[in-house]
């Protein structure tokens, strides 16, 4: 059993200049797959509605699915770092978020990750005094969707770039252990990187941030749906998933993906 990775690992990593990778995963099997070859953390992401599920968004996920998810993933485990995502209307205020927080954890995660910005700092800051570590969501926040109008790019015009870069800062401080950043311009995601002292995951966000992120199903093909401008479909070059997973941990630590094409401005 290789040693476990831990939040103080990552963070030590990405203070280092080590680039570290993540990957969703929904079960035992994919969990133990790809912790077996290397993925350093793994995301039981709330978007296992869309690929697991077949719903049309994240936001019809439960609670008590998020748990069954995580306690299968746990069991497959061989020494990532788990994060599960905070289901839709399961952290509105900070009772609840510490509810649901000590679901996941008691579940087997090792970080919970919540979708938001500055608003959610006292949550944070709970969550933090009771010992779980927290990644908040920023940029393109899926369970926002409807609010968003659709899947767009955030943070293009210059005050809505620096009010998110002063939230990234704000939860930093109030606790939060990471940050990942979705679908931001690539000079954003490094600002943000540069700005916060903790480790930042990007997917759509370029490539200077500390870890990037990608669904499973996304980068092995294994999809109905047209593939987001910043994936990269592994499986379709080298032919199994193996070899697959292998050239993702590889790029992203030679900082060769993701390149420019799969980036925004």
């Amino acid at each position: 059993m290789p040693k476990a990775i831990t939040v103080p690992a990552i963070k030590a990593m990405a203070a280092n200049g080590e680039k570290f990778t993540m990957l969703t995963a929904y079960d035992a099997t994919f969990s133990s797959l790809l912790s077996g070859l290397g993925v350093e953390t793994l995301l039981i992401g709330d978007s296992l509605g869309m690929v697991v599920q077949g719903q049309e968004s994240t936001l019809p996920v439960s609670v008590d699915e998020m748990v069954y998810h995580v306690q299968a993933v746990a069991r497959g485990n061989k020494g990532a770092l788990l994060v599960a995502d905070m289901p839709f209307n399961s952290y509105g205020t900070v009772e609840q978020c510490l509810d649901t927080a000590g679901k996941l954890m008691q579940a087997g995660a090792h970080m919970v990750k919540l979708e938001g910005g500055a608003w959610l700092c006292e949550s944070v800051t709970a969550m933090s005094r009771m010992g779980i570590p927290s990644c908040v969501h920023m940029g393109l926040t899926p369970q926002s969707v409807n609010k968003f109008g659709g899947y767009k790019v955030q943070g293009r015009e210059d005050d809505a770039a620096k009010a998110m870069i002063n939230e990234a800062v704000a939860v930093a401080e109030a606790g939060a252990d990471f940050i990942l950043l979705e679908c931001v311009p690539s000079d954003l995601g490094k600002a943000i990187t540069e700005a916060v002292p903790v480790p930042v995951i990007g997917i759509g966000a370029g490539n200077d941030t500390d870890g990037q992120v990608l669904v499973c199903y996304d980068m092995l093909g294994l999809t109905q749906h047209r593939l987001p401008k910043f994936v990269k479909n592994y499986m379709q070059v080298h032919g199994n998933y193996e070899a697959a997973v292998t050239a993702y941990i590889q790029e992203v630590k030679a900082k060769t993906f993701p390149s420019k094409e799969h980036g925004f401005e």
